[in-house]
C-alpha cells in the first residue's frame, strides 16, 4: 500500500471506482487473483486474454499458458467476479514478433528465450497500447516482480519470493512501460499465498497447476516445433571434436544446445564431452571437455537500461548479473560500448553461456533490476 493517503493501492490519485485497470489474464491462477483482488477492492476492472496461436489445436495441449482451455478459464473468473472480459486475436502479431524469431534463432545455433520477446513485443507493447485505447489508467499482470517508487520515478525490483521471481523475463521492460504497469503479486512471499487468495475469492482456477512449457512448445520439444515451422531444417551432419575429428553423426543441429552432454550417441570415450559450439552452415555439432564451456566475457546488444542516467554515459561499474533464469545473480563488471551495446565481464567463469539468452543486470546486494541485454557472439 502507498504511504500517501491521497493515492489508491495502485498508486494513483483517485478512488478505485474511478480507476480503470486492464488486467492481462492468461487463465492461470496468478493473473486471475490479480483481477479478482482489484475487482474486490472496487476498481473498474477489464480482463483481456490474448489468443496467440491456433486455439483449436491447443485444446489438447496441457501445461501451456495460452491454450483454449485457459481462455475459457479466464472467462469463468471474470464471470465469477462480475467484470467484463475480452479475447483478442493476436495470432499474426505473435507469430511475426515471437515465433518466427524463435525458429530463426534456433536454426542459427542460438538458444532463444521467447517468453521475454512475448513480454517485450506483445504484452507490454501491443496489449499495453490496447489498454490505453480502452482508457485504462494502468495495466496489471500476474508477474512475480515488484514496482517501487524511487527518487527519480518507478523502479523494477525482484519479487519478494526468490523462488518465483520473474525479473529475468522482464528485463526489457522500459521506463515508460513501467510507469503504466502494476504487479500486485510481487510482494507475496509464497505461491501458497496466491492460491489461498484464489480460494478465498472462490475462483475456479484456485487449484490449477502452474504452466511449465513455453506456450507454443508442447512438452518442451523445441526441435519438433522448428521442423514444423521450417520444413527441412533438421538436416543430418557430423559430430566433431574441437580438432575437427569426426566422432559420429547427428539428425540435425536443431536437436542440440550449448552445454548438452546426454544424447550425443558418442559413448565409450575416456572423458565426457559436451556441446561447446554449433556450426549451422557446416551442419556440425562441435564437442569438447567441460572446461571449454566456461565463459567470462559476455558481449551484449539490444541493451535496455533501467538505471539512473544515460547508459552510454556510464563509466565501467560493478553490478550483479544473471545469465540464466534459474541461477542467482553473480558479480560482474559492466562496460557500456554504446547506447545499446555492452560487454559484461564475469568475475567467476560461468558454464554454458549461449547466444540468444539474456544477461540481466542487478544493483549489487540489492533487489533493483537495472535492465539487461541479449547475449550474442560478438564481432
Amino acid at each position: 500500500m502507498p504511504l500517501d493517503p491521497a493515492l489508491n493501492s495502485l498508486g494513483l490519485p483517485r478512488a478505485p471506482a474511478d480507476t480503470r485497470v486492464v488486467v492481462a489474464m492468461s487463465g492461470g491462477v496468478d493473473s486471475s487473483v490479480v483481477a479478482a483482488q482489484l475487482a474486490e477492492e472496487g476498481y473498474d476492472v477489464v480482463g483481456v486474454t490474448l489468443q496467440l496461436y491456433d486455439h483449436g489445436a491447443a485444446l489438447a495441449k496441457k501445461g501451456a499458458c495460452c491454450a483454449g482451455r485457459d481462455i475459457h478459464d479466464a472467462r469463468r473468473v471474470a464471470e465469477t467476479m462480475g467484470f467484463p472480459h475480452y479475447v483478442l486475436d493476436y495470432e499474426n502479431t505473435f507469430r511475426e514478433a515471437v515465433i518466427d524469431e524463435f525458429a530463426d534463432s534456433y536454426l542459427a545455433g542460438a538458444t532463444p528465450v521467447p517468453c521475454i520477446r512475448c513480454n517485450e513485443r506483445v504484452k507490454f507493447k501491443d496489449l499495453l497500447n490496447t489498454a490505453r485505447d480502452l482508457d485504462a489508467d494502468c495495466m496489471a499482470t500476474g508477474h512475480y516482480i515488484q514496482r517501487k517508487m524511487g527518487l527519480v520515478g518507478p523502479e523494477l525490483h525482484m519479487a519478494a519470493d526468490a523462488a518465483r521471481d520473474q525479473s529475468y523475463f522482464l528485463f526489457s521492460t522500459t521506463a515508460e512501460q513501467l510507469d503504466y504497469l502494476r504487479f500486485p503479486l510481487g510482494h507475496l512471499t509464497s505461491k501458497a499465498e496466491t492460491r489461498a487468495l484464489a480460494a478465498r475469492y472462490g475462483l475456479p482456477v484456485a487449484d490449477k497447476p502452474d504452466s511449465q512449457d513455453i506456450c507454443f512448445v508442447p512438452n518442451g520439444n523445441y526441435a519438433a516445433v522448428i521442423e514444423k515451422l521450417r520444413p527441412g531444417a533438421a538436416e543430418p551432419g557430423e559430430i566433431v571434436d574441437v580438432s575437427g575429428k569426426v566422432l559420429g553423426t547427428h539428425p540435425g543441429v536443431i536437436h542440440y544446445t550449448i552445454g548438452q552432454r546426454r544424447g550425443l550417441g558418442i559413448g565409450g570415450l575416456a572423458d565426457p564431452l559436451y556441446v561447446v559450439r554449433l556450426d549451422v552452415e557446416a551442419r556440425q555439432v562441435i564437442v569438447g571437455p567441460k572446461e571449454m564451456l566456461a565463459t567470462r566475457r559476455v558481449p551484449l546488444r539490444e541493451v535496455n537500461w533501467l538505471g539512473d542516467g544515460p547508459f552510454d554515459a556510464l563509466a565501467e561499474r560493478e553490478i550483479a548479473v544473471k545469465v540464466r533464469s534459474t541461477k542467482p545473480p553473480v558479480e560482474a563488471i559492466l562496460r557500456p560500448l554504446s547506447a545499446t551495446e555492452a560487454e559484461v565481464e564475469l568475475l567467476s567463469a560461468e558454464e554454458g553461456v549461449s547466444p540468444g539468452q539474456a544477461c540481466v543486470f542487478y544493483a549489487p546486494g540489492e533487489t533493483r533490476v537495472l535492465g539487461g541485454g541479449w547475449i550474442w557472439r560478438g564481432r
